[in-house]
This record gives structure tokens, sequence and C-alpha cells, in this order.
């Protein structure tokens, strides 16, 4: 047993010079997702393995290709290589494992380029090798910036927003057709000026987190910005877009916001009869908190898509004045959520400064709902939260709703629900990753809109004519087209 024992304890010290005894390898490749030049990338590993249960493997070197100019740096199994790129006279124990740990920074005088190398491995006379691959993109860094004056950021090179940036009071920043905005964590867009995104149905402007890996596409909650106390906790949330007080004549056309905490938030109206923010044909989409948060604000929106999120898809809190027609409001979002994805309500409450909880009653003016799918897997998907003390005026017509018990919906405000259908189907093309919200041929939407309605907004947030197109416009933000058809009517995404 003794002997036994110190053969075993030994073994480790015994190594192969076999030629056959090669490195095993997680992969051939290690390939990094889109980054951003000069930004430098997240970590990728590599696992390493000695073929030989019996022997350890002396690996001679280990090191990058292109040495100390490479891009890329090495660390291995918790030891930094020399000078990132190196070492030498590693032991590797029979049939034992090492990790490598890899992370690239491209150069970034070069807009989208491939930065290529390998690691190589030598032991017992062989040369291995695994390739690393990079795919870069250069891109405007804005770091806690203040945008002093009109601007325009166009679609040739992406903007990363670092630590916010906030738009100043009258000031203009207009974002062209096809144009890329990244945020990184806890970073958000302030607006105190005016906000243009105008993006085109088949050109679209993008607003999203800063980590391209596919593990983060469906990822809530990765930019939006947190307020904190002096003792470092959380006492509020920013929205990722954030149109604050005073903020006036924002329009969002043909654009997508992805991923935040808070997509999109607006702060009370200021410009009396005009909207605070338009939207149309735009999708704000996986938020941790809402997708659109409203605050007193006046907003219209048409043909938009408010999907998945942890609590709300569209909140229209302390009054305000709305109008969503022809949208689609879902919430597959997987978790358990205990919120309907649709509220609404007329005040807030607030501490006075003897700690006496005091109420604030704000007018809804009006909220307008037309058209419009609000669906979800929660039993009821509308909320009103009013009170007496200021005004709730709320018409839902001709929308396809989620509410299991619909005639306590209705009671609670009779008046505010014309023509509408409940709890069938809308049957969405994909409710699971990828989430796709065109609906199907069996939808329960199909052909059922009001058509005085969708004459006034005629075409789609695909650009088909639903007046045109078949004569029976559907409700919702998509008009249902095969996919075999080709038309005039009909653009493909």
């Amino acid at each position: 047993m003794v002997t036994s024992a110190f053969l075993s304890s030994c073994r480790k010290d015994i190594f192969t010079k076999d030629p056959a005894d090669k490195l095993l390898f997680s992969s051939d490749t290690v390939q990094f997702d889109t980054i951003f030049t000069g930004i430098g990338s997240t970590t990728k590993y590599l696992i390493v393995k000695n073929s030989n249960k019996n022997k350890s493997i002396n690996i001679d070197r280990i090191y990058l290709g292109r040495g100390s100019s490479s891009k890329y740096r090495l660390n291995i199994d918790g030891n930094h290589a020399e000078k990132n790129f190196r070492l030498e006279n590693y032991t590797l124990a029979p049939g034992d494992s090492i990790f490598i740990f890899v992370e690239v920074t491209i150069n970034p005088g070069t807009d989208d380029m491939v930065e290529q190398d390998s690691i190589i491995f030598e032991s017992n006379g062989n040369m291995q090798d695994v390739d690393l691959v990079a795919f870069g993109q250069n891109v405007t860094l804005l770091s806690g910036r203040m945008i002093t004056q009109d601007t325009t950021w166009n679609a040739d090179k992406p903007v990363l927003i670092y630590n916010s940036a906030m738009v100043d009071t009258m000031v203009t920043l207009t974002v062209m057709p096809g144009a890329k905005v990244y945020f990184h964590n806890k970073s958000s867009l302030f607006v105190k000026g005016t906000l243009k995104s105008l993006g085109e149905i088949d050109n679209r402007v993008t607003f999203t987190g800063d980590r391209l890996e596919e593990y983060y596409r469906y990822t809530p909650g990765q930019w939006g910005s947190y307020l904190q106390d002096d003792a470092g906790n959380t006492r509020g949330v920013y929205g990722g877009i954030h149109l604050l007080a005073g903020s006036r004549y924002n329009e969002m056309n043909n654009t997508d916001i992805t991923n935040a905490l808070i997509g999109v938030q607006v702060d009370s109206v200021v410009t009396p009869g005009t909207p605070t923010l338009k939207m149309k044909n735009t999708n704000i989409e996986n938020a941790k908190i809402a997708c659109l948060y409203a605050l007193g604000a006046h907003i219209e929106a048409e043909n938009c898509v408010f999907a998945n999120s942890s609590q709300y898809t569209v909140a229209c809190w302390i009054g305000g004045q709305y109008s969503f027609v022809h949208c689609t409001m879902a919430n597959y979002s997987v978790g358990v959520r205990q919120t309907p994805q649709l509220s609404l309500n007329n005040y807030y409450t607030y501490r006075d400064a003897n700690g006496n909880t005091q109420t604030s009653y704000r007018d809804l003016i009006g909220a307008y709902f037309a058209n419009c799918i609000i669906y979800g897997y929660n039993k009821k998907e509308v909320g009103f939260d009013f009170v007496s003390g200021a005004s709730a005026n709320v018409l839902f017509e001709n929308c396809l709703i989620k509410y299991e018990d619909n005639s306590e919906l209705v009671q609670s405000a009779p008046s505010s629900f014309v023509d509408n259908i409940f709890n069938e189907d809308p049957k969405f093309s994909s409710t699971v990753k990828p989430y796709l919200y065109n609906i199907l041929e069996v939808s329960a939407a199909r052909d059922r809109a009001k058509t005085s309605i969708s004459e006034i907004f005629p075409i789609d947030h695909d650009g088909t004519n639903r007046i045109t197109f078949d004569g029976k416009p559907d409700i919702g933000a998509y008009e249902y087209v095969p996919e075999e058809t080709e038309s005039k009517f009909f653009r493909w995404k």
C-alpha cells in the first residue's frame, strides 16, 4: 500500500517525450463578436488538456504568434504571460487541464476590420496552434459629455456612450437613418433640448447596449442609470433615453431601443398642445423595468411595438395626455411578473419635510388606445390606479386586450371601452426567442381593425398599406402579409 501511494504521488513528475502525446483544445478557434476599437473586449477562454493520463507534459512555450505586436493579451491559468504574450516551461499534470483567458484591443485607426492572431504551443517536438479572430468596429466615443450645440449623428460611424451624455437646453440632436448608438453599463442619454431619431422603414436607427455578444442579445438592464444616495443605496432609476422636464419637440421614427433598464422615460409636458414626444414605427423591447415610462407627459404613438419587460411595457403615470394607435404591447419575458404591462394613474405620493405622506393630483387629460393589441401571459394586462382628486379620461376603442375577467375591467370605467375584443389570442409569430410580434394568418387580430381609424393611419410598421393591401386592416402595428406575397404595397424588413 505504501509503495503504491508513493508511485502515485511521483507519477506526475514523470514526463512524456512522445510526439504522439499532444495537447487537446476545447476549440480550434477563439472568436470574438464585434467589439469596439480602442475600447477592449470581453474575456474569452480556452481549455488546454494533457491527453496522457499517466505522464506529465512539459509545454516548452506558449506564446502569441504576433508576439509583442499582437493586439491580444493572455492570462494562463491565473498567471499573466510575460509581457502578456509568452510563457515558458509550463508543466501540465497527467490528464489535467488549464484555462487560458484571452482579451483583445483593436487599433481604432481602421474602420470595420478583422484582427487575427494565434496562440502557439510547443511541446514534445510538436507545434500546435489555436486561431484568434476578432471583428472590430471604429466608434465615436462620448464619455460624460454635454452636447451644447446642434449635432447630427450619421450612419458612417457608431456612437458609444460611456458615463452618459446630455443634450443641453435649446439644442437639437438629430440621429440619421442607419445610425447606431451604443451605451456602456450604467449610461444614459439625457435630453433637456430635443432629440430627433429619424430612421426609415428600411434603414432604422438603433439604441442598445455595448455588449454585442450573442449571449447578451436579449438581456435587459444593460444600460440606463441608477440614482443612489450617499450610502450607495439605489433610490431611483433613470431611463436609458430620458427626456427631462423642459424637453420638447422630440421625435422617434423607425427606431429600435433595446435592453435598457427603462427604454424611454418622458418627464412632464411643458409645451401646451404640443406632444413632448411623437413616435412612429418604433420598437422598445427587453427592458428591465419599463419600455416606455411617462410622467405627466404628452405622447403620440403610431405603429409602435412595446414588448417584454420585467414590469411594464407602457406606464403612463401622474396624469398627462396620450394617444396610441395601431400599437402592439406584448409581454412574454421570462420570469414572474406581478404587474400588468399597461398601467395608468393620475397622482403620486411623497413625504413632506415632516415625514408625512402627501398626495399630488395630476389630471389624466386623455389616454386613447385604438386598434391596439395589449396581450401577454398575465391574466390582467391592463391596470388602473385612479383617485378622485384628478380626472381620468380613458378610451379603448377596438383593441384586442388580455384581461381574464373583462367585465371587471369594463365596470371599472364603463364608458371607456368601445368595441373591444377580449382574451382572443393574437397569435404572434414568436413569443420566445427570437421574439417576433407580427401576426399569423390565424390571429384574432386579423381583419378586425376599425377601418375608419386605419384610414387615418394607412401605412403599417413595415410599410404595408393596410387599406389597399386586402381591404381588411388588422389590429396592431403589423398588417398580416403572407410570406410568399410580394406586392407594391409591401416592403420586406
